[in-house]
């Protein structure tokens, strides 16, 4: 039995029939044994994690998590051959409960005359929790060896009881090496060079965002345009169709592109976090949700070291609002610019958690008499307010009273480090800690 490392399609044989030519170049291309598949090497090179499955005739029900496009099909295939299993192959984007019904009672037949089944599943994560469900007693019986093919996180996509029976391999995204593979097999096949120049082989490469499918698709389509003199990358970006940006905004491509955007701008890389919110535009993503989370970095991550930081986001997303796309998205830019360029401080994010924490460890106390009000005679007499000093009438302008409750210990949970603003807060915060010791000193409080 052979394999596709980019699709379902059904087995060939090692020489090519009549109507071969007829088939998709990715098709025609397929590996035929796992030493063939390019880019996975983690798990099928010498020592990596399927190798060694393979190696001990061993095959556990797995996941085969990764991108578009990287082998997942053809590497389902080749191991339920390398292990002597039937293979027998659904899709969970067309199959419903009569489907699954129908593939456990053949895998059933087959068990009770002692051979094994590969039940494939592509796309996996489509099915519901029921239908996942559904699949635990024949996994556990035996009777199938399962083995689903994901693009996204098995951890937020598929039920725990199932991920439990299951080991997850990740497949990586094609790197250069492995499409440079792929080309080259492409062009052995075809039997001449394709018509680009170096600089446009790197441009098809990037085309094809490491997705070996999707780049035999562009290879077959240039081959049969008939140039005879080589493209430049922009003659190539004219005549092949660009591909949609690998982003779902639903999905984990959604919050790996923010998460990057929000670690550039922390990380004070301004380059990069302009790329990370060009890639999020680009791929369909709501401005106005950017716009949110640039709001929370400027708190998160700038705080008072740069407090113009959260008056530039709230105008930058007043301004989308405005203008709407594209213009609105150039203020989102500055923003980001301004951000990524100024001075980092999380100790206001630092001393929020720690004064959450603190306000549930002591929430039973009480604020001391001496800073509650008195509007009644009764509150007057018991000692509410007592002693308050109006910190406007001090010669100091700072009284040094205690604000926390009576009998705990001061803490410290705002501490500034002294960058850019904050520096000057510092100072501030530093000299009234020492002006508020002597103060209670001289009044006796400890």
């Amino acid at each position: 039995m052979t394999s596709d490392l980019f699709g379902d399609a059904e087995p060939q044989a090692k020489t090519l029939s009549v109507d071969d030519a007829s088939k998709p170049l990715a098709d025609r291309l397929r590996p035929r044994a796992l030493d063939q598949v390019v880019g996975q090497s983690h798990l099928l090179g010498e020592g990596g994690a399927i190798s060694r499955l393979v190696e001990r005739g061993f095959l556990p029900s797995l996941i085969l998590w990764g991108p578009p496009g990287v082998g997942k099909t053809t590497i389902a295939r080749l191991l339920a051959e390398a292990a002597g299993y039937e293979f027998q192959q659904i899709s969970a984007v067309f199959s419903g409960v009569a489907d699954l019904k129908k593939a456990f009672e053949q895998a059933q037949v087959r068990h009770r005359m002692g051979h094994r089944t590969v039940l494939f599943v592509d796309e996996i994560h489509r099915f519901n929790r029921a239908q996942q469900d559904s699949f635990l007693p024949y996994v556990e019986a035996g009777v199938v060896t399962l083995i689903g093919a994901t693009t996204e996180n098995p951890s937020f996509e598929l039920n725990g009881a199932l991920l439990s029976r299951c080991q997850v391999f990740v497949l990586k995204r094609l790197d250069e090496a492995a499409q440079d593979e792929i080309i080259a097999r492409a062009e052995g096949h075809i039997g001449h060079k394709l018509p680009l120049t170096d600089e446009a082989y790197e441009t098809l490469k990037l085309l094809s965002d490491g997705d070996g499918r999707y780049l035999l698709s562009l290879i077959e389509s240039l081959d049969h345009m008939g140039f005879t003199e080589a493209l430049r990358p922009d003659e190539l970006l004219a005549q092949l169709q660009k591909r949609r940006p690998n982003h779902d905004k639903d999905r984990e491509g959604h919050y790996n592109l923010i998460s990057a955007l929000h670690k550039s701008v922390r990380g004070s890389d301004p380059d990069a976090a302009l790329y990370w919110l060009a890639r999020m535009l680009n791929g369909g993503d709501d401005p106005l949700f950017i716009a949110r989370r640039l709001i929370r970095m400027a708190s998160e991550d700038i705080g008072n070291a740069d407090p113009m930081s959260l008056l530039m986001c709230h105008a930058a997303r007043d301004t989308y609002e405005v203008l709407g796309s594209p213009e609105g998205e150039l203020a989102l830019a500055q923003a980001v610019v301004h951000m990524a360029s100024a001075p980092k401080s999380n100790a206001v994010y630092t001393a929020f958690k720690k004064a959450t924490m603190l306000a549930k460890e002591t929430g039973h106390l009480d604020p001391p008499a001496v800073i509650l009000n008195a509007p009644t005679r009764l509150m007057k007499e018991i000692g509410y307010g007592k002693g308050y000093i109006y910190d406007p009438d001090d010669p100091d302008g700072f009284s040094g009273q205690n604000y926390f409750p009576d009998g705990m210990k001061r803490p410290v949970i705002y501490d500034p480090a002294g960058s850019g603003h904050e520096g000057k807060v510092r100072q501030r915060l530093d000299y009234w800690a020492d002006l508020r010791q002597k103060k209670q000193k001289a009044r006796g409080e400890g």
